[in-house]
C-alpha cells in the first residue's frame, strides 16, 4: 500500500479509536435459559414475535420448549427458518414479509450466526423500510431503533449475540459484506448451554476457532482498550481450557457453557476493537464459494499471523502468556510462535484443511479487491495491505 493510502487509513482508525469511549456501545441483558424469554416479552408488553430459527436447529426440536412456553403465555409467533449457511438478501426479504404479515413486534433469533445475522437485518429493514439491504452496507447506515431483538446462539463462535455486525451475501454478485450499526446490537442474549449440547465435533471446532479469531484480531489490532483486551484474554483462556473438551465430548455441559462465554467475550472485544484481514479474506471466500465462515477463519488465521510477523509479535506474545498458552517467562518470539503453533495443532487435530481447493486463480484479484475494500480503512490491522499485497495470501491458501 502506498504511503498516502496508509496515512488515510490510519487517520480514519485514529478517529474511531479516539471516539471509542463516547460511542453508544452497549452490552445485551443476559438470560440463562431460552424458556425465560416469554416472561421477558410479557414484561415488555410484546404479544407477537417473529422467530428466526436455524432450520436444522428447529428440526432437532431445540426451539420446541420456547414455542410451548410462548403458547402458554399466549404470545403469538410466526416462524422463519434460515436454511442457508450464509444468509442472503433474499432470505432477509422473505423473513421481513413474514414479520410484517404476522403483526410481530419483536424478533427472537435462535441458531448460529446465520440466523442471528438474518434477524438483525430484518430488524434494520423494519426500521428503514425504504432502504434496501445493499444500501446498508458498511458503517452506520441504519441509525434508527430496531424492534426488540433477542438472540440465542446454538453455536459458540460468532459472538453475534453481542455485536453490532451482521454479514449478508448478495447472491447475484457472490459478494459477502458486513453491515455495522449500533442499532444491530441485540437487546438480550440467551447463553443457554443446553442449546449447544450434542453439536457435531466439526461444527464445534470451527465455530470455536471463529471465536478465537475474533479475540485474536481484536487484541493485536491498534484500537484496543482495557475492556477489549480483558475480554479477549478471557475468551482465549476459556478456549484453551474448553474447546478440545467440547469437541471431544458433545455432552460436556461445563465445556459448552465455557465456550458460550468465550464467544460472548470475544464478541464484546471485536465489536469495539474490530477485526482484520482474516475476516476480509474469509468473507470473500464465503461469498464466492460458500465456504463456512468459521472454517475459513480457522484456516486463514495462522497464515495471517505469520504474514504479519514482527508487527503483531509483542501483542500476540502478551496474549499467549496471559491465556497460559505460553509460559509466563517466555520471550516475545517464543511466546508468539507457541501461540501460532497452538492454532495449527488444533486445526490439524480437528481435521481441518490447510487451504481450499475451491480457489481458482482467476478469482483471486476480485476476491482480494473485495477484502481490501472491506478492511481498509476501517480495520485497525497491525500491517496495512492493498489488493496486490493480499493476492499472495489467496495463492498460499489455494496451494495449501
Amino acid at each position: 500500500m502506498n504511503t498516502l493510502s496508509k496515512i488515510g487509513c490510519r487517520a480514519v482508525q485514529l478517529v474511531f479509536r479516539t471516539a471509542l469511549p463516547i460511542l453508544p456501545y452497549r452490552q445485551p441483558r443476559l438470560l440463562d435459559s431460552l424458556t425465560d424469554v416469554p416472561t421477558l416479552l410479557k414484561q415488555r408488553g410484546v404479544n407477537s414475535i417473529l422467530l428466526v430459527a436455524d432450520g436444522t436447529v428447529r428440526d432437532l426440536g431445540l426451539t420446541a420448549p420456547l414455542e410451548s412456553a410462548l403458547a402458554a403465555e399466549q404470545i403469538g409467533f410466526a416462524v422463519y427458518e434460515q436454511r442457508t449457511p450464509n444468509p442472503t438478501i433474499d432470505n432477509v426479504e422473505d423473513a421481513l414479509r413474514v414479520y410484517l404479515s404476522s403483526g410481530a413486534r419483536a424478533i427472537v433469533a435462535v441458531g448460529g450466526g446465520s440466523a442471528m445475522d438474518c434477524a438483525k437485518v430484518v430488524g434494520a429493514r423494519v426500521a428503514r423500510p425504504r432502504k434496501r439491504v445493499q444500501q446498508m452496507r458498511g458503517l452506520l447506515r441504519v441509525l434508527r431503533p430496531t424492534p426488540l431483538l433477542i438472540a440465542a446462539p446454538t453455536t459458540a463462535g460468532t459472538g453475534s449475540e453481542t455485536t453490532l455486525a451482521a454479514v449478508i451475501t448478495d447472491a447475484q454478485t457472490h459478494h459477502k459484506y458486513p453491515i455495522n450499526d449500533f442499532a444491530l446490537i441485540p437487546d438480550v442474549a440467551v447463553l443457554d448451554a443446553s442449546l449447544t449440547l450434542g453439536l457435531p465435533p466439526f461444527v464445534t471446532a470451527t465455530t470455536g476457532l471463529d471465536a478465537l479469531t475474533h479475540a485474536v484480531e481484536a487484541y493485536i489490532g491498534r484500537s484496543t482498550n482495557r475492556l477489549t483486551r480483558s475480554m479477549a484474554e478471557e475468551a482465549v483462556t476459556a478456549i484453551a481450557k474448553y474447546l478440545r473438551r467440547a469437541v471431544a465430548d458433545g455432552s460436556d455441559a461445563e465445556a459448552r457453557h465455557g465456550m458460550l462465554r468465550a464467544a460472548y467475550c470475544a464478541g464484546i472485544a471485536f465489536t469495539r476493537s474490530y477485526v482484520g484481514y482474516v475476516h476480509g479474506i474469509a468473507h470473500s471466500l464465503g461469498g464466492q464459494y460458500g465456504i463456512a465462515h468459521g472454517l475459513a477463519n480457522a484456516v486463514i488465521l495462522p497464515r495471517m499471523l505469520r504474514h504479519d510477523g514482527r508487527a503483531c509479535k509483542a501483542k500476540l506474545a502478551r496474549l499467549a502468556r496471559a491465556s497460559g498458552i505460553a509460559p509466563a517467562d517466555a520471550g516475545d518470539a517464543q511466546a508468539a510462535e507457541r501461540f501460532i503453533r497452538w492454532i495449527e495443532e488444533m486445526n490439524r487435530d480437528f481435521g481441518l484443511p490447510t487451504g481450499f481447493a475451491q480457489i481458482r486463480r482467476e478469482d483471486i484479484p476480485r476476491m482480494a479487491r473485495h477484502a481490501a475494500q472491506e478492511s481498509n480503512p476501517l480495520y485497525p490491522v497491525p500491517v496495512l495491505y492493498d489488493q496486490s499485497e493480499l493476492e499472495p495470501i489467496y495463492a498460499q491458501l489455494m496451494e495449501g
